[in-house]
């Protein structure tokens, strides 16, 4: 271990810009402190699979609070990770995996837990998609709550980490990031960590400054040591020398001060040097998050995803419910543009009233509107409720992961059939995601059905590089700044020029 007073610079790679400084707390994976691990007699398997059912009892409550929290705190579309981890709670295969070992091997639920999920958790680690291998992070932290349950463990470790510390650790799953809004870490250094990873966008959301990729993290430093994080440049200096620090305060200072000064001017119109005015909107998920929004000075809600009214949920929302909840959380922007995007779920988001297909590629499969259109009833609920809030709000519909005309066309061809049976005569505006190279080439078509154009930066990047956003180990194809999207734009834009276009 390195000597507390050496003074070094590592460095990795951003995953959540920004400065913190602080003493390092070095955080180890629960998984590696319980011993549950010993063997039982036929009498005691009953009382086993009992702990079983009360463990998976108090993590499904725990996992629906933390649901809510999120959604709430942080920001709705994350919320639907845990949501996710509800469903996977419940999936009767992974649970029957567990029983049936306990049962066989004669070991305790602590024993089985571990054993079964290492082998869910590698299970997904060697499929062919590299969303499928993301989704490990999810098999591991859903272990590690159900093994502190067993163990009878009510604190999360980093309960205890000081505020205002630097965290330290191999990897964070999502539970971890969470838990570090609420105790206020100043940055945090990983060894392992992708830009798209779910503790990435968690960082994110949370303004966490976080630098991953830095080999022999953990062996390099000690809890003692003193760090200053500059995750903008993506490197950390422990224990640095009073210059360092006089020129790391410096540097925080000038930023503070940009940010104020950037605030002061929130609500001044968005002007490009040759005078041309953008609109900027915000995305949001729920009625806090559009009143702070138009607060700041936001032109209106960007992006409202209907994930979070599905996720987690045991039925679908009917109109009535879904119509009142997005009509509670736009209620603050009332008369300023509103964009609502379709459901957008996959075999990578389930949904746990459906069955959903099992897909080696879930990226290349039956998500957004190919999904929508494979489950008609889920299509028309939502037209219904968006078509009864276009009658109070200056509405836009975002179609998601439109490929071809017809994707957006069947859109069409059903609000005009919900019109023809309602006092509504007016349709709302509809418009197409383009998040393929396929839709950004061939939008003189789409926009037959269309009436706007909106590019997802995430997935355009993802399809055109053929490089999945959350798998790490392509995150060198992952730029979104690249002269390639760039093109993509100036394509479209060179298309269709008189056609309103947004960036998401």
């Amino acid at each position: 271990m390195n000597d507390t007073k050496t003074t070094m610079t590592l460095s990795g790679k951003t995953l959540s810009p920004g400065l913190g400084e602080g003493h390092i707390f070095i955080y180890r994976d629960v998984l590696t402190r319980f011993d549950e691990f010993y063997d039982i007699d036929d009498t005691q398997v009953d009382d086993e699979l009992e702990r079983l059912d009360r463990a998976l009892l108090r993590i499904f409550d725990d996992l629906s609070i933390l649901a809510e929290r999120v959604e709430k705190e942080i920001d709705s579309e994350l919320s639907g990770v845990f949501r996710a981890h509800l469903g996977m709670v419940q999936d009767p295969s992974l649970r029957t995996e567990v029983e049936q070992n306990i049962t066989d091997e004669l070991v305790s639920a602590g024993s089985a837990v571990r054993t079964v999920f290492r082998r869910w958790e590698h299970r997904f680690q060697s499929m062919d998609a590299d969303v499928s291998r993301q989704k490990s992070d999810d098999i591991r932290d859903l272990a590690r709550r159900l093994v502190s349950a067993l163990a009878g463990v009510h604190a999360h470790a980093l309960a205890n980490i000081p505020r205002g510390s630097v965290l330290v650790a191999r990897r964070l799953l999502p539970s971890d990031t969470v838990f570090l809004a609420r105790n206020t870490a100043t940055a945090a250094l990983l060894e392992l960590g992708g830009r798209g990873s779910h503790a990435a966008l968690f960082a994110r959301e949370m303004g966490l400054p976080c630098i991953a990729g830095i080999s022999g993290l953990l062996e390099a430093v000690s809890e003692d040591s003193f760090a200053v994080v500059d995750a903008d440049e993506a490197q950390v200096i422990i224990n640095p020398t009073a210059s360092q620090k006089n020129c790391f305060h410096a540097k925080n200072e000038r930023q503070m001060r940009t940010s104020a000064k950037a605030r002061e001017r929130a609500h001044e119109p968005a002007v490009t040097a040759n005078g041309t005015r953008i609109a900027v909107l915000a995305n949001v998920g729920d009625a806090e998050d559009t009143r702070l929004a138009v607060e700041n000075g936001a032109d209106g809600v960007g992006l409202y995803r209907l994930e979070q009214a599905y996720l987690g949920r045991q039925k679908p929302p009917s109109v009535k419910e879904l119509y009142e909840e997005m009509q509670e959380t736009l209620e603050p922007a009332k008369g300023l543009p509103v964009y609502v995007r379709l459901l957008d779920v996959g075999a990578d988001k389930p949904l746990p009233f459906l069955e959903m297909p099992r897909e080696r590629n879930p990226s290349l499969g039956q998500r957004g509107i190919r999904f929508l259109l494979k489950h008609p009833e889920l299509l028309h609920t939502q037209l219904d409720a968006l078509l009864q809030l276009s009658s109070d709000f200056d509405l836009h519909i975002l179609v998601p992961m439109v490929t071809l005309p017809s994707d957006i066309e069947v859109v069409n061809q059903v609000l005009k059939e919900l019109i023809s049976k309602s006092t509504i005569s007016c349709m709302p505006k509809i418009g197409a995601m383009v998040e393929t190279p396929a839709a950004a080439l061939t939008t003189p078509d789409i926009l037959k059905h269309a009436e706007f154009l909106s590019f997802g930066t995430n997935d355009l990047t993802q399809y055109s590089f053929a490089a999945d956003r959350e798998n790490e180990a392509v995150d060198i194809y992952f730029d979104d700044t690249h002269d390639v999207i760039f093109r993509l734009i100036c394509t479209v834009h060179d298309d269709v020029p008189n056609i309103p276009l947004g960036l998401r």
